[in-house]
């Protein structure tokens, strides 16, 4: 299983660019596999735009995956964001992940000015949107000719909670799927992952993985919440049971960007 990581910037007044890039090179130096980016907006905290925040990552690694987990389609223009995400393919040269969903925070869709009940059929229209301009095709008049080296744009990954219509789109019309652990009980992680997989589906992310390797170690049941709010020990056997009930990648929300903090996480599986 692959082990990636979100550089949380909230409640972090001392972050600068700087600081941010070396971040993201100290999560490539120690091991990591993946940097990925969420989105939020107008939640009181700001939280750096994902597709800049991929588009810098990608600029300044190498091996690691970059992805979205996820990037709430509906809230930007298709055709905007078609231009964006192809322009991260090409610096991310195949690393790209786009991990895209519709969105389930209401005051992100007041923000800007959008009307939340219309979520899921405007994800679904800009990914149609999307994909076709990233094969070069015409739609409404407009074609964005994509370059030659990021022709059909970046795979993509749908992010889902309970997940009855689009963990079976997931499965057999995209490269994957990613759920969140953050309001997810172990049990839903369970049974989502097996449909997707049962469906035939690929690649399986779990997203949003709270971490404090200082708290104390307890007991999980099915019934409860995953996260890494535990011993390093436990941390290590709560990763494996992610592993084995299917997922190939799990994102953990990281407030300590320090190198010493991160091969910490690296060490845990």
């Amino acid at each position: 299983m692959k082990l990636g990581v979100v550089l949380s910037t909230r409640d972090n007044d001392g972050i600068t660019g700087a600081g941010f890039v070396d971040a993201m090179r100290r999560v490539e130096d120690v091991g990591l596999d993946g940097i990925w980016f969420f989105d939020a907006i107008g939640r009181g905290y700001l939280n750096p735009d994902p597709l800049s925040g991929a588009a810098a990552a990608a600029a300044v690694t190498k091996r690691v995956d970059i992805g979205t987990c996820i990037l709430q389609a509906p809230l930007r223009h298709p055709v905007d964001l078609a231009q964006r995400a192809l322009t991260t393919h090409l610096l991310a040269e195949g690393r790209f992940r786009f991990g895209v969903g519709a969105g389930s925070t209401q005051g992100d869709f007041d923000a800007m000015g959008l009307d939340f009940s219309q979520r899921f059929k405007r994800l679904a229209e800009s990914l149609e949107t999307m994909q076709a301009l990233w094969r070069g095709e015409t739609v409404g008049g407009v074609d964005l000719t994509p370059w030659p080296a990021a022709l059909g744009g970046p795979e993509i990954l749908i992010g889902s909670w309970a997940g009855s219509r689009w963990i079976p789109i997931a499965a057999k019309e995209h490269a994957g799927w990613i759920g969140s652990a953050v309001y997810t009980t172990i049990g839903s992680l369970r049974e989502g992952v097996a449909r997707f997989k049962g469906l035939g589906g690929k690649r399986a992310v779990v997203t949003n993985i709270q971490v404090d390797l200082a708290a104390p170690s307890g007991a999980l049941t099915d019934d409860d919440k995953l996260d890494l709010c535990c011993g390093p020990e436990a941390a290590g056997e709560r990763l494996r049971l992610l592993r084995d009930i299917g997922f190939d990648d799990a994102v953990l929300v990281v407030k300590d960007h320090s190198e010493a903090h991160l091969a910490a996480l690296r060490a845990l599986l």
